[in-house]
């Protein structure tokens, strides 16, 4: 096994990957910008080097600065988490040229399938269902005209370089596919630095589903079923559960198999996720994530797989300890990511000073998070504040521990998204397993509502 890692990270990933190290004896060293000085992730490492100012452009993002760091205290991986360089192939590369191991699959997978168009054609070439649309990228309005044409309206203009619901835009009609293509092109440059656009059928509220998969060096590849993560907003997950409630046994096993060829095709190594939209009976192919999940402690729950372990013994140049014949999963496991956000100012990030803080606990409940009582909750990173996890025999139990373990939260200080999470958990398409990615912008109105009528605009945890 590996003996000392740098984990290029910050908040509850980076505490739960140190967490995963001391475990196996491995020493850690974190990173950290100014503004983190006083974070968990830095006083739960065996050592902890400043990488630069506030800004994760100055910081996190900070190639040099981390390589530096890893090779100042004699580190031998870096594992990127999740977010800031996880998918970055040339991060991934720098780690390679400078002899330390990048806890990941190689630069060449990540670019390949980084290029969401690139990765859409390497799966349709493999008979893994693709939602239609172009074969590539799209480089004229006229050209996306065209195939908007052939497939049919609506359709959706994606960046080929994208992620986390940037560089998006929805066409209705012919009149709106030059604005839709010029704003999409225009904010895929902004955020990735490279605005190619493709084009695909716009499937109008889907499910949201994910399979985790797991591949060593030495050819083996397997999958530990799937994940639902369909409430989401503005294409950010909320909730997620798994096993997928709706899902059956046949179609289950045929995304399971495809979900393994994607992953073969692209000669993957590490954990990663494939992701899929589903449509009835009918399922697509969407990305696939060349990192861990934010949501992978549900699959964790139900198969008892340890995923970062397992990172850790990949990267190590060990085979996987089980093949797909040994993957078991039982009973039910959910998922919450509580954000530090302002649910009646359509979700604007609230950061602030936690005065007090309560996690709940119990049999089967988990919580990850790197707040304290007393720490701030920056405004310079992302929102997510904590993430609650349940496990039930079954999805009713699993959704009764989820009301009570929301119920004991307490986050005083900062605005969250708790309440609406909480009331999630009552609603009736919610417990019938009837919802798609439509579900947020369908009963937000409804839910803040409700919370308001029960005096909640006025708590301060909130």
């Amino acid at each position: 096994m590996l003996r000392r890692v740098l984990i290029a990270n910050r908040g509850e990933i980076a505490v739960r990957i140190i967490r995963e190290c001391r475990d196996a004896s491995i020493g850690t060293v974190a990173v950290y910008s100014e503004a983190d000085l006083n974070a968990l992730h830095v006083m739960l490492a065996d050592k902890a080097v400043c990488i630069g100012k506030a800004p994760s452009a100055l910081s996190y993002l900070n190639m040099e600065n981390i390589i530096e760091a890893a090779r100042g205290t004699g580190c031998e991986a870096i594992h990127p988490g999740f977010g800031f360089l996880s998918e970055n192939p040339e991060f991934a590369a720098l780690c390679r040229e400078n002899g330390l191991i990048f806890v990941g699959p190689p630069a060449q997978v990540i670019e390949k399938l980084g290029n969401k168009a690139e990765a859409r054609k390497t799966m349709k070439a493999a008979g893994v269902p693709v939602v239609p649309g172009s074969d590539g990228p799209v480089e004229t309005v006229e050209d996306a005209e065209t195939i908007a044409e052939q497939i049919g309206y609506p359709v959706l203009i994606k960046a080929s370089a994208g992620g986390g619901g940037r560089g998006m835009r929805v066409a209705e009609n012919s009149g709106e596919v030059r604005r839709a293509f010029e704003d999409a092109r225009l904010e895929a440059e902004k955020c990735f630095g490279d605005g190619t656009v493709y084009l695909e059928k716009l499937v109008r509220n889907p499910r949201h589903v994910e399979f985790q998969i797991l591949a060593d060096q030495y050819g083996n590849v397997i999958h530990l079923g799937e994940r639902n993560c369909s409430i989401q907003r503005r294409n950010q997950k909320m909730i997620e559960e798994a096993p997928d409630w709706c899902l059956s046994e046949e179609l289950r096993a045929r995304m399971g198999a495809d979900a393994v060829k994607a992953a073969r095709v692209a000669g993957y190594r590490n954990a990663g996720t494939v992701e899929f939209i589903v449509d009835g009976d009918r399922y697509y192919f969407i990305e696939m994530n060349t990192r861990l999940q934010v949501e992978h402690p549900i699959t964790e729950m139900i198969t008892g797989v340890n995923l970062v372990r397992e990172q850790l013994r990949i990267a190590s140049g060990l085979p996987l300890e089980i093949s797909q014949q040994d993957v078991r999963t039982r009973g039910h496991a959910i998922e919450c990511r509580i954000n530090a956000e302002d649910i009646f100012r359509n979700f604007a990030p609230s950061p602030g000073h936690v005065g007090f803080l309560h996690f709940p606990a119990g049999n089967h409940v988990r919580v990850e998070s790197a707040l304290y009582s007393g720490c701030d909750i920056s405004p310079f990173y992302d929102s997510m504040a904590a993430k609650i996890i349940v496990y039930g025999d079954t999805r009713l139990e699993a959704i009764r521990r989820m009301r009570r373990a929301l119920g004991e939260t307490i986050i005083k200080g900062v605005r969250t998204t708790l309440p609406i999470q909480h009331l999630i958990m009552y609603h009736q398409d919610f417990l019938r397993g009837h919802y798609n990615t439509g579900f947020i912008e369908n009963n937000l109105e409804e839910l803040i509502s409700i919370y308001e009528a029960a005096g909640g605009r006025n708590e301060s945890i909130q």
